[in-house]
């Protein structure tokens, strides 16, 4: 195929801006949204959704996720996917072995969860208060609460719904699953990769690459298969190669198609969208480098603590900095040419996205 890195540029925006949805339709679509904690002004997750789904709210996917089929897990980030596309990594067997001890610790808590039927981790603190221990992140943490991530990731329990944040857990209950052999474990492979790809597309060969080593965090028990997976995926996925870069999308679509036409509204998007998400093709499609800077110390920020892509019909003009004080939405503006572009479309684009934000953020005009 003949294509131009316009085309590919054009193709990323309008195929993952979708006209907006229902939350579940937009999640399925999505395949996966990565969550976050932090708030500038809102979390990852949300941020995500509010250019997807029709009317949406700060914090509707907490609210809403109980009532539909979706799954708190790690595919190649954590966050939230529907329960079908979670099954597909399930039974997973961690890297790391559990000592006998902490098989009957978890089993002590698993027959503790499942009476309760579901579960505040201060519920298990108390009643099995095991003293504090060290996290990844140097700080403390109950020794209890760091056992339940450790059952999510297992697979025996699941996040039943989220109270101010918090993780409320369930006993995750799997169907029956007969040992699968080789091609069983291959199309579930295709199949994980395919969700990813459908997300991320188009993909430059070495984004391809990341997203498979980043899926053995997901699928640990199937490590040893990723570059065999990796070569069925160049195969059979839609290709082409532009200057020295291959690129790659799901098979069903064309990717040089007329159809592909991003719209004229301007959107602030998340670091972790995802049409920002993989940096090098973010610079190769807009010229410019952009640089997530949230743990970067402050004196070596040139973007900002949480910068938001400024995305103007299939453009990146700049970023934005946002943040709530007092019940008002306090706002900065970067520009790649270092100053505001003089287009009254653009201007206004980004009034009314300014006005969008403060509905999503529930803020006062």
């Amino acid at each position: 195929m003949t294509i131009s890195i316009q085309q590919l540029r054009r193709y990323a925006v309008a195929r993952s801006l979708f006209p907006p949805t229902t939350l579940g339709r937009a999640i399925n679509k999505l395949g996966f949204v990565q969550a976050d904690p932090i708030r500038a002004p809102a979390r990852a997750q949300d941020l995500t959704l509010r250019h997807r789904v029709r009317d949406y709210r700060a914090g509707d996917l907490e609210r809403r996720y109980p009532r539909l089929a979706l799954e708190e897990d790690y595919l190649v980030n954590y966050g939230v996917l529907p329960r079908s596309h979670s099954e597909l990594m399930h039974p997973r067997t961690a890297r790391r072995v559990w000592s006998v001890q902490r098989c009957r610790q978890a089993d002590a808590v698993l027959a503790y969860v499942r009476d309760r039927g579901v579960v505040h981790p201060r519920e298990v603190d108390a009643q099995f208060s095991r003293g504090k221990v060290t996290n990844w992140f140097g700080g403390s943490s109950n020794a209890t609460t760091q056992l339940l991530d450790e059952m999510q990731y297992r697979g025996l329990l699941r996040v039943a719904r989220r109270d101010g944040g918090t993780r409320v857990y369930a006993a995750r209950e799997h169907p029956p699953v007969t040992p699968l052999d080789d091609a069983a474990i291959d199309r579930r492979m295709d199949a994980l990769v395919d969700i990813l790809v459908i997300k991320y597309a188009p993909l430059l060969a070495s984004g391809l690459g990341s997203l498979l080593s980043r899926l053995c965090h997901g699928v640990p028990q199937w490590r040893e298969r990723r570059a065999a997976t990796f070569a069925r995926a160049r195969q059979r996925l839609g290709h082409a190669r532009v200057g020295s870069e291959d690129w790659y999308w799901p098979a069903t679509e064309n990717a040089a198609s007329r159809r592909w036409r991003p719209d004229d509204e301007v959107r602030l998007l998340t670091p972790f969208d995802p049409i920002v998400h993989d940096r090098r093709r973010f610079e190769i499609f807009w010229g410019w480098p952009y640089r997530f800077e949230a743990y970067t110390p402050a004196p070596k920020r040139t973007l900002g603590y949480y910068a938001l892509p400024i995305l103007w019909r299939d453009r990146v003009v700049g970023w934005a900095n946002l943040s709530v004080e007092r019940g008002l939405l306090k706002s900065s503006f970067g520009y790649i040419k270092g100053v505001e572009p003089r287009d009254t479309a653009l201007r206004d684009g980004l009034t009314a996205e300014m006005a969008r934000m403060r509905g999503f953020l529930g803020l006062a005009g």
